[in-house]
């Protein structure tokens, strides 16, 4: 591969750094923040451009919060200013280094994503007995800011861009538990100087996640040769003919991720046939049909009594929560659900008044003024 070069010009472009403003304020423009990113705007994109011209752009602190979604996550978001500079670097590197990724890695990238992944296993399950699903130990923590530098380094070749990559990695958060894994030959002095970690959050996070297992991925298609094998983020599920071939693999792909200082999970490798079902990115994924995973039915109609209570205390509008629905349905008719969808959205209906968000008798039904249910085929 030849390494890119000449990106910063097209970078620092107004049409560039305008269509990185739109994109960072996409179902954002609420926000107060954004509000006067955006009466400023000439201004404010103006001052960007000079500051990376310069080479004096700094990223401000990050905001931290948690999200609970099967599991307790940190979330680190970034002012409204260093997202717009991230959407303008990856307008202009990611649709050229993506070419260099294997077509099996479907996170964060165009036409991929969760559904062609599952439709992917689905497919191999109908060709292969076994599936071995592993999962990288706290991977974002884990990302080693030095090797992650000589990656991106060997992938571009124009010292602005690389500049502008080093300012955003060395400005991450330090993580609250950090995940520094040896490699074999590490001495104590090496674990004393690496930084590492990138925050969840960061636009950039989930793209320099695949560029740092990019070289695995390889590994795995073209020396292993492992012909069904896909990666989801940290999550990778390899197909085979045999128990102890798939072990074998494993075996390979760990002590190559030794040496890029991260390990899997010892409690996430599962090796099972594929007529069991496994959990594939939220589905239960059989040879012949694909079920919602555990209790995603369960946290929806949860979710949907507590919108239904929102909407009856005027709290939010039908437009606001149509989306929620319309999101959850997207995902839910990927799967063999029809029976399923029906009955949760039978269940709670959308009042106004003293009975909203309750059910009369206790049937856990809410008064039916307005529904939002769509038609379910």
């Amino acid at each position: 591969m030849i390494p890119l070069k000449a990106i910063w010009p097209p970078v620092l472009d107004w049409q560039n750094l305008l269509l990185a403003y739109r994109k960072a304020r996409r179902g954002k423009s609420n926000q107060r923040e954004i509000q006067q990113f955006g009466f400023n705007l000439e201004y404010e994109l103006s001052d960007i451009r000079e500051q990376l011209q310069l080479k004096t752009y700094r990223p401000g602190g990050f905001r931290q919060f948690q999200v609970q979604d099967r599991k307790v996550r940190l979330i680190s978001a970034a002012p409204f200013r260093d997202r717009v500079v991230q959407h303008a670097l990856m307008n202009r590197v990611e649709p050229e280094l993506d070419r260099q990724f294997i077509a099996d890695s479907y996170a964060s990238r165009k036409n991929k994503g969760v559904h062609a992944a599952v439709r992917q296993y689905r497919e191999w399950a109908n060709r292969y007995p076994y599936a071995l699903k592993i999962d990288i130990s706290r991977y974002f923590d884990s990302i080693d800011h030095r090797i992650l530098k000589q990656k991106i380094a060997r992938l571009i070749a124009d010292p602005d861009v690389l500049w502008l990559f080093d300012v955003i990695i060395d400005s991450s958060p330090w993580p609250q538990r950090p995940a520094v894994v040896n490699a074999p030959d590490d001495t104590l002095l090496d674990l004393m100087e690496r930084n590492v970690g990138l925050p969840l959050g960061n636009l950039t996070s989930q793209f320099l996640g695949n560029v740092y297992l990019n070289d695995l991925d390889h590994t795995v298609k073209e020396v292993l040769q492992i012909p069904a094998y896909l990666r989801y983020v940290d999550d990778m599920i390899l197909l085979g003919d045999s128990k102890s071939q798939l072990w074998q693999w494993c075996a390979a792909i760990e002590q190559f991720l030794a040496q890029e200082r991260i390990g899997i999970h010892p409690r996430k490798k599962m090796l099972v046939p594929v007529s069991c079902g496994l959990d594939v990115l939220g589905y239960r994924v059989f040879p012949q049909v694909t079920r919602l995973g555990r209790g995603s039915g369960y946290r929806f109609r949860r979710k949907l009594k507590h919108l239904a209570k929102a909407y009856g205390e005027h709290r939010m509008t039908l437009a606001e929560i149509k989306p929620h629905v319309a999101g959850w349905l997207g995902h839910a008719r990927q799967a063999d659900s029809k029976g399923l969808c029906k009955a949760i959205l039978g269940q709670v209906y959308f009042g106004k008044g003293d009975t909203a968000g309750r059910s009369p008798g206790g049937s856990g039904r809410v008064v039916e003024q307005q529904s939002t249910k769509p038609a379910v085929g």
